[in-house]
């Protein structure tokens, strides 16, 4: 239940935020160019709002200019976004009464086509602005920190998925396709996942090429992953009264095989004791260049009773650290090329897999770790902003791709479409939005109950 509320916590504060800053990139725009904000909400508000503001207009106000005093800011109570509803448009809260009277100075209608465009593509803007921020923050604060695929002498571990179309423990990956892959730019996974050809370092001398499948993308969501670096056994701290303290077993020492199994990583050791739990048997070491033997006898749990030594302490990581002028270019880096794999990744939506893929706040939720953690909240918070940002600039009307599609019509051809058309196409869009959603939702239920 913790786990739940925590990672529920995380989704709430994330798209809370996502959403003010989205919303808020249409606000300053409409205001800019003298557009009226009639409301400004985080959350929903249906029947009733937790909290409302309304400014008092000034004395003097000129009842045909705007004014940041003429929006009633609140919070709703259903926490699942929010909005900015701008006078004299046909957005979600479908106010045709307004649209029935006679168009104001002040009115989104009355605009230019020019601005009125910058206005709908003011939340996708400030979207992808607000994730290359926060990448360049990320960059500047934690700065990033990558262990060079020539120096993991072990390789990676890959998931059961990937092991099935051909990748084995302890493979280096070398080429996605005909891209050099490279461990300083963290998308070599994806690359590597949406390549039709994978080439490998295997056993340390050998290129291996694995034909990667279309799905190949949908069948990693069952393992959430796909690879790792693998951890190499050496001890960082001995439990007292434990049986690798009991057989004389010491800190730094590195476990190299159990009986005649070798154990190149974690994952071969715990195999390996497990077969033993509760057994003596013959334990290979090496320590301070020597080989040595000696035996343990496992727990009932196939437990020896020692912490390993992080990887950070097995293989030399390099340490990048950005300043603040640094860090802004690393931010647009990152930032761009999130949205590139992550537009690139939509090829697949449309597929039975990727249908069957699609997910609903319960996916989003379980992005997030377990526990607190603040740069992984900030990592999965900048590419949900990207992704709210490409999502958002689909040309399905009711989103802003939509609104954004029958102004660059009416800026080609220079006829406006009739408000009439606007309506319905909306009611459209929403009704498809609201279908998906569920179906999104709905998938979720199926994986969590029957997978």
């Amino acid at each position: 239940m913790e786990t739940f509320l925590i990672k529920a916590l995380q989704l709430i504060v994330a798209l809370a935020f996502l959403v003010i800053i989205h919303e808020f990139g249409h606000f300053i725009f409409a205001r800019i160019f003298g557009i009226k904000v009639e409301k400004f909400y985080m959350f929903f508000d249906p029947y009733f709002s937790l909290f409302k503001w309304k400014p008092k207009q000034k004395p003097n106000a000129d009842p045909n200019k705007s004014s940041w005093r003429d929006t009633e800011y609140g919070i709703g109570w259903i926490p699942l976004g929010g909005y900015c509803k701008i006078a004299g448009m046909i957005d979600e809260s479908m106010d045709t009464e307004q649209m029935k009277q006679e168009p104001k100075p002040w009115e989104f209608r009355t605009k230019p086509a020019w601005q009125r465009l910058l206005v709908m593509l003011g939340g996708v803007m400030f979207n992808f602005i607000l994730a290359i921020l926060i990448y360049a923050g990320i960059a500047m604060h934690w700065g990033s920190q990558y262990i060079p695929f020539d120096a993991a002498t072990e390789g990676f571990d890959f998931t059961p998925a990937a092991q099935k179309v051909g990748f084995r423990n302890g493979d280096i990956p070398y080429m996605a396709d005909d891209q050099l892959l490279d461990a300083s730019k963290g998308d070599y996974p994806y690359l590597m996942a949406d390549a039709k050809v994978v080439k490998v370092i295997r056993n340390h001398k050998d290129t291996v090429s694995i034909n990667i499948p279309d799905d190949f993308l949908f069948r990693l969501n069952d393992d959430k992953g796909f690879l790792a670096y693998r951890l190499p056994v050496y001890i960082d701290r001995i439990v007292p009264g434990e049986a690798a303290a009991k057989s004389g077993l010491k800190e730094g020492d590195h476990i190299v095989a159990i009986d005649t199994i070798a154990t190149p990583a974690f994952t071969e050791l715990t195999a390996a004791l497990l077969q033993y739990a509760g057994k003596p048997v013959p334990v290979t070491v090496e320590r301070e260049g020597k080989t040595l033997r000696m035996t343990v006898t496992p727990n009932e749990h196939g437990k020896l009773g020692f912490q390993l030594k992080p990887i950070t302490a097995v293989y030399e990581p390099v340490t990048i650290d950005y300043n603040f002028f640094e860090s802004f270019p690393k931010g647009w880096e990152i930032g761009t090329t999130t949205l590139t794999n992550y537009v690139s990744s939509m090829k697949h939506v449309f597929s039975q897999e990727g249908a069957e893929s699609l997910g609903g706040f319960g996916a989003i939720g379980n992005m997030f770790p377990e526990r607190w953690n603040w740069l992984s909240f900030w990592e999965i918070t900048a590419f949900l902003s990207v992704a709210l940002a490409f999502m958002n600039i689909i040309p399905i009307p009711a989103l802003d791709g939509g609104y954004t599609l029958f102004l660059l019509i009416e800026m080609i051809t220079r006829r406006k479409p009739s408000e009439r058309f606007i309506e319905v196409a909306n009611m459209i869009g929403m009704g498809f939005l609201f279908l998906l959603l569920i179906y999104a939702n709905l998938n979720d239920v199926y994986r969590l109950v029957l997978k």
